[in-house]
């Protein structure tokens, strides 16, 4: 491409950015926020060429527009490019749920854009920012598209191309599954680990000196950026809720099996999940 936009230069914007340069994919990358000492920044990086606080000038002749920000602010962003853009462009975003990019799509546009074309690269750090950008950071990762009925091929086809040049291995899907299966995979495990900091704050924080590698391993998600995740909550909270019920159950269960000392079927239980895990882990 000759030249696109990104909409939130942080940490998945930038890398995507810098990949991108890396892969020789683009000519030119524009950078629009709310913050032109984040933005002047990037460009002294090297991760954006050039940097506007004006959406029609950020927008001016750039064949893409990839929206970077936390979900609940898509409304506001699909209202601001809307009468910058025209049938020709492509959209993509990066956003953690898609069910409700694609229902803020439809309430701005009156309908699904032909050229928009949905994504969520699996793939992040508990480090927010430009800073922690990295062009390899999609490298081997699973980037998933949820493209409508509507969405044009070609627009597909460009946008799987630029996430492949990336390191990216794309996969597509409805919106539906996408916003299920993250909610068990992220979005639940993130929930468990800021409740765990949660729970050790209100019983007793001193217990954080007695933690050790396990807990550094289980809690390091909880270092991860709290508006994004307040954000996925409100925005997927259906699936959300029923995957936190679920896994309610599972602990009721094993407190049930611990309370009446059922040792063969805890260690099965533990066998299966460890078996599981490391069959996982090896791929």
């Amino acid at each position: 491409m000759n030249k696109i936009c990104i909409i939130g230069v942080g940490l998945i914007g930038a890398s995507f950015a810098v990949g991108l340069k890396c892969a020789n994919q683009v000519n030119t990358i524009i950078g629009f926020g709310r913050h032109e000492d984040k933005l002047k920044k990037a460009q002294t990086l090297g991760i954006i060429d050039q940097y506007s606080l004006d959406i029609g000038s950020a927008l001016e002749g750039v064949q893409m527009v990839l929206i970077a920000v936390p979900v609940n602010s898509f409304k506001q962003i699909l209202s601001l490019i809307k009468p910058h853009i025209d049938d020709a462009t492509i959209i993509c975003d990066v956003g953690s749920t898609k069910g409700s990019v694609v229902d803020a799509a439809k309430d701005i546009f009156g309908q699904m854009p032909k050229r928009f074309v949905p994504a969520h690269p699996i793939a992040g750090k508990e480090k927010s920012g430009i800073e922690a950008a990295d062009e390899k950071l999609f490298y081997n990762q699973r980037i998933i598209l949820t493209p409508q009925d509507c969405t044009d091929t070609q627009a597909v086809t460009k946008v799987r191309e630029l996430w492949e040049s990336v390191g990216g291995k794309v996969e597509i899907m409805s919106a539906q599954k996408h916003d299920d299966l993250l909610a068990m995979t992220s979005h639940l495990p993130h929930i468990l680990a800021f409740s765990l900091m949660d729970y050790l704050r209100d019983n007793n924080p001193d217990a954080m000196n007695y933690a050790a590698g396990g807990f550094k391993d289980f809690s390091r998600i909880a270092s991860s950026d709290s508006l994004m995740w307040r954000d996925i909550c409100l925005n997927n909270s259906v699936d959300i809720i029923k995957h936190i019920n679920g896994y309610q159950q599972v602990l009721n269960k094993l407190a049930n099996l611990i309370e009446n000392r059922q040792s063969q079927t805890l260690e099965n239980l533990f066998s299966e999940a460890k078996s599981m895990r490391d069959a996982w882990y090896s791929k």
